[in-house]
């Protein structure tokens, strides 16, 4: 191995940022131990197009890729720790995993009523949050200042420059139907969509958007992944409570639950207390 394969401490967390900003997942392996060419502190970091530096040996090297990209894919049986890899001379070593995602991002395209309770919510859930209009004066750091990043875009092409992943939420809550399709139409043409789609709307509204879009060739398996009418039902009127019903549609995104009162999953009188005159 060439000095040059080895990667420097430095060089890897500048290759680690510039992935992550670009929205990739990303995974480091670093020698616990040392074999033949092998030393304790050699990384290798794996991302999703490529692999950046060496163990010390080939066939360690390939391994530990493979291991990482299996994490990379979600097997639930590789989480951050300590493995055992192979060596080309019939030994092994042991490698410590790493891995990294970009921030969780709560991605709010329209500045309205509905997006400033929303911001804060997303921002109370620990989510970067984006808020994108095409109006200046709406997306202002003093309607949102929870948001990290508020950007004029035009609707007809919002995500230019934002590097979207599956953990990015976007929610579209733009003033009128008219936006709402022509954002939804470009997130669907993505190659890779975000984890999350929702979008706000009544069901005419919603109709009327899935019916254009399926007459412009978009498959119905893309549509099937957006969340509209977006929100849990309950009775939500004002934009504080439709903002708090798209919050919990985002808590249940993530941890699953039936989305009914724990009052009636639970049971705790029914159940566990006895009537009055029971034994």
């Amino acid at each position: 191995m060439t000095e040059s394969e080895f990667l420097k401490l430095q060089d890897l967390s500048t290759s680690l940022c510039s992935a992550l900003d670009k929205g990739q997942d990303a995974a480091i392996l670093v020698a616990l131990s040392s074999r033949g060419e092998v030393r304790a502190g050699n990384r290798i970091l794996v991302t999703e197009v490529g692999s950046q530096g060496t163990l010390g040996d080939l066939l360690g090297d390939r391994e530990a890729v493979v291991l990482a990209r299996k994490a990379l894919a979600g097997d639930p049986g590789l989480l951050s720790g300590t493995y055992s890899v192979p060596l080309s001379d019939g030994g092994e070593f042991q490698v410590f995993l790493e891995t990294h995602h970009p921030t969780w991002e709560l991605v709010i395209v329209g500045a309205g009523h509905i997006a400033q309770p929303l911001a804060t919510l997303g921002s109370l859930l620990g989510l970067r949050v984006t808020v994108l209009d095409d109006r200046p004066e709406f997306a202002t750091q003093e309607r949102f200042p929870e948001a990290d990043y508020l950007g004029k875009v035009d609707f007809s092409d919002p995500f230019a420059g934002i590097s979207l992943h599956r953990w990015s939420h976007v929610v579209l809550v733009t003033r009128g139907h008219k936006y709402d399709y022509e954002c939804l139409r470009n997130l669907l043409g993505k190659e890779r969509l975000p984890g999350y789609i929702g979008m706000i709307g009544s069901r005419r509204r919603v109709r009327a958007t899935f019916d254009a879009l399926l007459k412009e060739a978009v498959p119905r398996e893309r549509l099937e992944v957006v969340h509209a009418p977006i929100g849990l039902d309950i009775g939500s009127e004002t934009p504080a409570e439709i903002a708090l019903s798209v919050a919990a549609e985002l808590v249940h995104h993530w941890h699953g639950g039936t989305g009914r009162p724990l009052m009636e999953t639970e049971r705790i009188l029914e159940r566990f207390i006895a009537m009055e005159g029971e034994d």
